[in-house]
């Protein structure tokens, strides 16, 4: 059987795509397969569709045998190629949270959304051109729905916090999660004695402490015995990275606070978070240096600062705004 080194092999059924974005094990698609048919969860760019077929071709199935791609929310990492990889699928439905699936039947909200925050060009290079997915194929999620893969039963539920368009999906067969974003992310990069470190993400327009917090522990009740990440693949430290998660977007939350009014806001963020990432890394053991440590986390940096300051403005006006009722 021909072997390919961005596919890992995890079990049950389940295989991590390393997708190819941005460097090597950092963005993740799956594909789970079960009696002959077969789902996606999540898609990368569209990049990425030669390694997503690449992994059907190796199970050897055919393209109709997928039933399913489902895309965790529709940011451009994780649903960017949904629409090219639905092209090559005759049979599947493309999955998506109610709120994100608008932005699957016409993708031109989705990426002047991306645009804005990257710039147009370099969502232009990076992402290509977003295709869109007829409506008739796509099928809006609700929370506790089910899908049936060959009788694999997988469980949906709403994840808010990283994003309101956000779901994940419950595997019963591998008692795992695939989080999304939820979950944070933890690169291979930060394996170190005292475990995987993991860090939360907060990309704009759309972090709320609360709810991500809500999110996760709902999703602990399943007392789940590993995490499929985006970014990046199967954990196994549930209660270790719960534990990191819900320290760190306190800890997130209490630098940013503070600085709701600042001049100078963005760029103290940055250096806040900079710093709070490279202690938890050095408290866990890691002997990479502050350098490599900045260079691996350059873009959740200032992602992580842009989604802060996103929320202390949102917080500043909802305190502004009257009461419901008031005069």
């Amino acid at each position: 059987m021909t072997t390919f080194p961005f596919l890992e092999a995890l079990g049950h059924g389940i295989t991590a795509i390393d997708t190819g974005f941005m460097r090597p094990r950092f963005d993740a698609a799956y594909l789970v397969v079960e009696g002959g048919h077969a789902a996606y969860v999540d898609s990368g760019i569209n990049d990425a569709l030669p390694r997503l077929l690449a992994a059907l071709d190796v199970q050897g199935l055919d393209r109709g045998a997928v039933d399913y791609v489902i895309v965790t929310h529709v940011h451009l990492d994780h649903a960017g190629a949904a629409g090219l990889l639905m092209q090559q699928l005759p049979n599947a439905r493309l999955v998506v949270h109610p709120r994100g699936a608008p932005h699957m039947i016409d993708p031109s909200a989705l990426v002047a959304g991306a645009s804005a925050v990257y710039g147009a060009e370099e969502v232009a290079r990076t992402y290509g051109t977003v295709q869109p997915v007829p409506a008739e194929r796509v099928l809006a999620s609700h929370d506790g729905m089910v899908l049936d893969l060959a009788g694999r039963p997988l469980l949906l539920i709403e994840t808010p916090g990283h994003a309101r368009h956000h779901h994940c999906i419950w595997d019963e067969r591998s008692r795992g999660w695939f989080t999304g974003d939820t979950f944070g992310l933890s690169y291979p990069e930060f394996r170190t004695p005292g475990g995987r470190y993991v860090l939360p993400t907060t990309t704009p327009v759309q972090f709320e402490p609360g709810p991500l917090k809500t999110s996760i522990a709902r999703m602990l009740e399943k007392r789940p015995d590993c995490m499929y990440l985006t970014h990046y693949s199967r954990i196994d430290e549930v209660d270790s990275f719960a534990e990191q998660l819900f320290e760190q977007i306190d800890a997130m939350v209490a630098l940013a606070r503070p600085l709701a009014t600042a001049g100078d806001r963005d760029q103290q963020l940055r250096h806040g978070l900079a710093q709070l990432y490279r202690r938890r890394l050095r408290a866990a053991g890691s002997v990479l240096s502050d350098a490599q440590i900045d260079e691996l986390l350059t873009v959740d940096v200032e992602l992580n600062a842009q989604g802060l300051g996103v929320w202390l403005d949102r917080e500043a006006r909802n305190a502004q705004a009257p009461a419901p009722g008031a005069r």
